[in-house]
């Protein structure tokens, strides 16, 4: 008895037709989910991370920063979700950084799919991965006090910018994680840049607070453009302009950033 091995068509020019590609695309997004039950450690990060985040930033925090840990956290958790979406773009990298170094995209090279699959896949995988850690922390926040004032429709239009900006700076995390010699050098450089930038926006603090030259920082900051943006989505209040410097920033860092990412992409595999 032989089994038949099924085969994605291409074309007479080596080129996999885009509806191929796209199959082939979700086909790797499963793979990375489903090597989670393979690999629970990975579930952790993205679920005990957050749960730590929200615990420490409002019991350590709250009192002294709003005089009380709910009325800090009504102002906070917006913030917090944002810098944890921001920092699990760098396990993208990471998770890149790995695949190459032992040598998983070779064995996929030589199969008959599109060759953007397996990392547009990656990225599609870990978007699902960054909306389980969104619904766990705001599930979390419901528990501890947060309220959603600003309606059920502008719940998800959030959950929406937050999904789509992840979307634009996973393509520099692609970059970061095709450039960097080990995953612990990816690790060390996120530090380094997600730190300073959400921690200089109004994700935590009000930016009137901050010394004249740091607002002025703050305030073209993309990470206060977004906190705001998703902080007035969930309680409500004015939302276009942060929302449009919101896009505007995610289109930004897109269009920087994903031909630089895929021209490593492709001078790695």
């Amino acid at each position: 008895m032989t089994a038949g091995t099924v085969t994605a068509p291409v074309g007479a020019s080596g080129r996999v037709p885009p509806l191929a590609g796209m199959r082939q695309t979700f086909t790797m997004a499963w793979r990375s989910l489903v090597a989670v039950k393979h690999n629970p450690l990975e579930l952790v990060d993205y679920s005990i991370t957050p749960i730590m985040f929200v615990f420490l930033f409002t019991y350590v925090l709250g009192g002294q920063m709003a005089g009380s840990p709910e009325a800090y956290l009504k102002y906070a958790l917006p913030g917090i979700i944002v810098q944890n979406t921001l920092f699990m773009t760098m396990y993208t990298a990471m998770a890149l950084n790995t695949d190459l170094t032992k040598g998983v995209f070779d064995r996929l090279r030589s199969l008959p799919i599109a060759r953007s699959a397996p990392l547009v896949g990656r990225i599609t995988a870990d978007l699902a991965k960054h909306v389980w850690a969104m619904l766990l922390m705001i599930g979390l926040g419901l528990l501890l006090g947060f309220r959603i004032t600003g309606g059920f429709g502008g719940f998800l239009l959030g959950v929406v910018l937050l999904v789509v900006f992840a979307a634009a700076v996973s393509w520099s995390a692609v970059l970061i994680g095709m450039l960097a010699g080990d995953a612990e050098k990816v690790q060390a450089f996120a530090f380094t840049l997600i730190f300073p930038i959400t921690f200089t926006s109004s994700a935590f603090v009000v930016v009137d607070t901050m010394p004249g030259w740091l607002q002025a920082w703050s305030d073209v900051n993309p990470v206060t453009h977004l906190s705001d943006a998703f902080r007035g989505l969930l309680l409500g209040g004015p939302v276009a302009e942060p929302v449009l410097w919101s896009l505007v920033w995610a289109a930004g860092i897109a269009l920087v950033f994903c031909p630089l990412a895929m021209r490593a992409y492709r001078a790695k595999t």
